[in-house]
């Protein structure tokens, strides 16, 4: 009985915990570009503190259309896009 109670237990972390990153990077999985906070930018490679902060301020007076618009920000390079396009989205 205390097996039983110690897996549900589990379970149900695990659940919550995949709910919260659910939320926080949308159904896909992906990061929205056009609303992630500043800690959520920085989960993508070659994005430091610097960087979400442009990000961040290109997106007050821009909005991202694709993904590739990322790169119109100064100090994001095709490296950076390429490394993390499948991380990005602007939608959804």
């Amino acid at each position: 009985m205390k097996a039983l109670t110690k897996s549900i237990t589990i379970l149900v972390i695990s659940l919550a915990l995949a709910s919260l990153a659910v939320s926080a990077y949308g159904v896909e999985g992906k990061i929205n570009i056009n609303t992630a906070s500043k800690q959520e930018l920085m989960t993508l490679k070659y994005v430091g503190d610097a960087t979400a902060e442009k990000i961040m301020e290109y997106r007050k007076a821009h909005t991202f259309e694709v993904p590739k618009d990322i790169m119109k920000v100064k100090g994001v390079g095709q490296k950076t896009f390429e490394v993390n396009k499948d991380r990005i989205c602007c939608s959804g």
